[in-house]
């Protein structure tokens, strides 16, 4: 580059000025009347900072209320409405960017993007799509789990190093989805159906950093809601930092405010899942060592009590006396102790015993059982 071109090149404070002086030297845009939806709102200690947008075509400019002209307003912004606003466009030479100093503004009715969003929430309400029954339960301790977002996206990085620092041995799978502009209900609803399809993930975490309203408007699209609410598998959604809730956080499993919460909210802590078991470890063996304790105890109690019972105790003299008893009783009654004293048992051939001699005939063969062996004999004579 020679230098006759740097000497001519102007610097970036010059071209700003250039700019600016262009700008607010245009006498129509000292005093200009504008008209859009706001369509986010932020609250500062110096003013209100919104963006208006154009209802019908992709624009949107930065406007500012400072706290001066606040109470002057004859209609304060809310998300949603359409206003008048007038105001002169400024610009700010270390951010490079303009915006809208306003004046004065005047509700002109509902925005066009607010009641389409209040119309299909309300459609969608009445289908079922946000009931509290439709939720399902999220894994406990999932193996697997599938993010839909940007590769590109800070939400992906930060999604990774969360779950990596709570949940290291975590199979993740990375859809890839665009999440702004107008191709993102497609790329989003595409992203979920996919893992869907792949059936390993057991839980998705849908995911997009922060930022405006208007870049967030695809999680407020049909095909994005229907695709959530459609998956076999459940989601946590983590979109961006913003209060409202969006359509897809209502029709999710669970809702969190930051990709990062979504991953908290996904996994459990592996180091205190580590603690957890290691208490119940410890319980578990404090409790067989106070059992043991409480069982030694007892035989010790035991052998105490065998030790002092003495062995001329009267219960023990006299349940011993009665053993003795019932053993010579049971002798007595031995039949083989009868037949030890010289009696016999007299037996017809089937071992039925004889008691008399109504059925004996002559000749009948018996069998005669002494102290010691047998006999058989025939009858010879009967007597009554």
């Amino acid at each position: 580059m020679s230098s006759s071109m740097v000497d001519t090149a102007l610097s970036v404070a010059e071209l700003t000025a250039y700019i600016r002086d262009l700008l607010e030297g245009d006498r129509l845009l000292q005093q200009v009347l504008v008209a859009g939806e706001v369509s986010s709102l932020h609250q500062h200690p110096k003013g209100v900072f919104f963006t208006l947008s154009d209802p019908d075509e992709d624009a949107a400019i930065q406007c500012v209320v400072w706290n001066g002209w606040r109470s002057r307003l004859a209609q304060q912004p809310k998300r949603g409405e359409l206003l008048l606003v007038l105001g002169s466009l400024r610009l700010y030479p270390k951010r490079g960017e303009y915006q809208l100093t306003v004046f004065q503004a005047v509700a002109i009715g509902e925005g066009l993007q607010a009641l389409q969003y209040q119309q299909l929430r309300s459609r969608l309400q009445a289908e079922g799509l946000f009931d509290r029954e439709r939720k399902k339960p999220l894994p406990s301790h999932p193996q697997t789990l599938a993010v839909v977002t940007s590769p590109t996206a800070a939400a992906w990085g930060d999604i990774q190093r969360t779950l990596g620092q709570r949940y290291p041995r975590l199979h993740i799978l990375l859809s890839p989805a665009t999440v702004q502009g107008l191709e993102a209900p497609d790329s989003i609803a595409m992203g979920i159906e996919r893992v869907n399809r792949d059936g390993r993930a057991e839980v998705i975490i849908l995911a997009r950093g922060g930022g405006a309203v208007e870049d967030l408007s695809c999680f407020n699209d049909e095909r994005v809601v229907r695709a959530i609410a459609d998956s076999k598998i459940p989601i946590i959604t983590g979109i961006g930092h913003q209060r409202d809730e969006s359509l897809a956080d209502l029709a999710a499993d669970f809702s969190a405010h930051t990709p990062t919460a979504a991953a908290e909210k996904a996994v459990p802590l592996y180091s205190q899942l580590v603690a957890e078991h290691q208490q119940r470890v410890n319980a578990a063996i404090e409790v067989f060592k106070q059992q043991i304790v409480r069982e030694s105890e007892h035989l010790e109690a035991l052998a105490t009590r065998l030790k002092r019972f003495p062995s001329t105790s009267p219960q023990l003299i006299q349940a011993t006396a009665h053993c003795r008893l019932l053993k010579q009783k049971l002798i007595a009654l031995d039949p083989q102790a009868v037949l030890q004293r010289g009696y016999a048992v007299v037996k017809q051939e089937d071992n039925t015993i004889v008691r008399s001699t109504a059925n004996l005939v002559k000749e009948q063969d018996l069998k005669i059982q002494l102290g010691q062996g047998f006999l058989k004999v025939k009858i010879t004579e009967i007597w009554e």
